[in-house]
């Protein structure tokens, strides 16, 4: 298997420090509100990667966070007159729930911050006791100039570094680019007892003292967004490799492409945020998902509404295929295609797995022989399951999963049985008019021996 390797810029042939133990960390949410659908691209990229690789190893360790301490949290919790753990309980509760009807599976450990709070100051005390960190002012900060590598993650040196960040100046740094570890909280913010006063974490600590304390010093894989390469990815290695004594932190960076919407990029103030909560109250998540999955991981992806329409069309083909086969017999002992292998352990081509998926479908409605179709349905279902698609029925799919308008499905089913009534009573005139009326709602009818077959233009 290949993976693109952030580090050193190219793809590198994936070697794990322990092949009995594969482990992996993503960056996960921030709990203060709705995850848009940007969140949901490696959640979704990185489920796929997990499924592949336990497909290889007999053990895979994916560890997914949840950041609840925040000052978004704060200033949330704030503004409704409630504690923290009201904010997040409830939109880490939701962001799972979202996360599920996307077809994403529970990570092994979803850790929270408040969970790792004498993890995080301890190593705090380790930066400090070995020079690479100091305590002013009740903040305690990470001495970059300390670690002669910070920068080799993002590619660029210090000035370029300091240029493209939103420094804050602070007198209590020795340096410009200096990083919180610590900070101190007032009466009125959350806040934990610590050696240097009552205070919170810095946001970068967080994900090297869980990773530390779930995965070992040294991971075999790290992902997140490409937005996090800089700062807080290469924070993490700085920390961490300092805190370990000089030992590599990760050993495969991957990072997902930004998501646009409508070629424009998502912002509150463009107002082209799109939240999934939202988002699946009238698309199937596993349209969404489709979505998410059309283009390669590491290139930006724009979601539209023709995007969407054309996701929901191919998963109408997939699910067809399958209720063409719904009485055969699955073949034992039958996986997903070489072809289709092949492109997910190539740097996770999801382009072309799905364009290997399709081409089985497209077969299975070529084929009349029975050991063929066993063997088609074997394949489709399984590479079906790597790539987290195809979960429901065909019945279930097309009796309104698979709609995002349940007033216009009712529509379509209810011409559906007006076309079928009409065949029975040999009124083919009528029968006619009706598919005619279908096409003109992107629904094409065919007749079998069976009865009538339908799926979306």
């Amino acid at each position: 298997m290949q993976l693109h390797n952030t580090l050193s810029g190219r793809k590198e042939v994936f070697v794990p420090i322990d092949p009995q133990r594969v482990t992996m960390y993503v960056c996960g949410p921030t709990v203060y509100s709705y995850a848009h659908i940007g969140n949901a691209r490696p959640a979704v990229v990185f489920d796929v990667l997990a499924r592949v690789l336990r497909r290889h190893y007999p053990a895979v360790v994916y560890v997914r966070n949840i950041t609840d301490i925040d000052d978004k949290i704060n200033a949330a919790a704030a503004k409704e007159g409630v504690d923290i753990r009201v904010i997040t309980d409830r939109y880490a509760a939701i962001y799972h729930e979202d996360m599920a009807a996307l077809g994403v599976a529970p990570p092994d450990h979803a850790p929270r911050v408040t969970e790792h709070l004498p993890q995080i100051t301890s190593m705090i005390e380790r930066l400090i006791g070995s020079g690479h960190a100091y305590a002013e002012q009740g903040h305690v900060l990470f001495h970059t100039p300390s670690f002669a590598d910070y920068g080799l993650l993002s590619g660029r040196d210090e000035q370029a570094l300091m240029a493209g960040a939103r420094v804050e100046v602070a007198p209590y740094k020795k340096s410009a680019g200096d990083f919180v570890l610590w900070k101190p909280s007032s009466d009125e913010q959350p806040g934990w007892d610590s050696p240097w006063g009552r205070g919170r974490p810095g946001w970068h600590i967080e994900c090297s003292a869980m990773a530390e304390a779930l995965l070992g010093e040294t991971i075999d894989i790290h992902g997140g967004g490409h937005d996090l390469i800089f700062p807080h990815h290469e924070n993490e290695i700085a920390q961490s490799v300092c805190a370990h004594a000089g030992k590599p932190f990760a050993r495969y960076w991957l990072h997902n492409g930004f998501l646009n919407v409508e070629s424009q990029k998502m912002s509150k103030s463009v107002g082209n945020v799109l939240l999934v909560h939202e988002l699946l109250k009238t698309l199937p998540g596993e349209a969404i998902r489709l979505v998410l999955l059309t283009g390669h991981y590491r290139q930006p992806v724009d979601w539209s509404q023709d995007m969407v329409a054309e996701a929901r069309r191919k998963l109408d083909r997939l699910y067809g295929a399958l209720r063409e086969l719904d009485s055969v017999v699955p073949a034992a002992d039958v996986t997903a295609p070489e072809a289709f292998m092949a492109a997910l352990e190539d740097d996770l081509n999801t382009p072309m797995a799905l364009a290997e998926l399709f081409e089985l479908a497209r077969a299975a409605n070529k084929t009349g022989d029975d050991a063929e179709r066993a063997r088609i349905k074997a394949q489709l279902l399984d590479a079906g399951r790597l790539l987290g698609l195809l979960q429901a029925s065909p019945q279930a799919w097309f009796s309104g999963g698979g709609t995002a308008d349940t007033a216009a499905e009712s529509e379509v089913e209810a011409l559906l049985a007006r076309r079928a009534e009409a065949r029975r009573n040999k009124q083919w005139a009528d029968s006619d008019r009706l598919r005619d009326e279908l096409k003109s709602r992107g629904v094409l009818v065919e007749d079998s021996k069976d009865g009538q077959r339908w799926r979306r233009a």
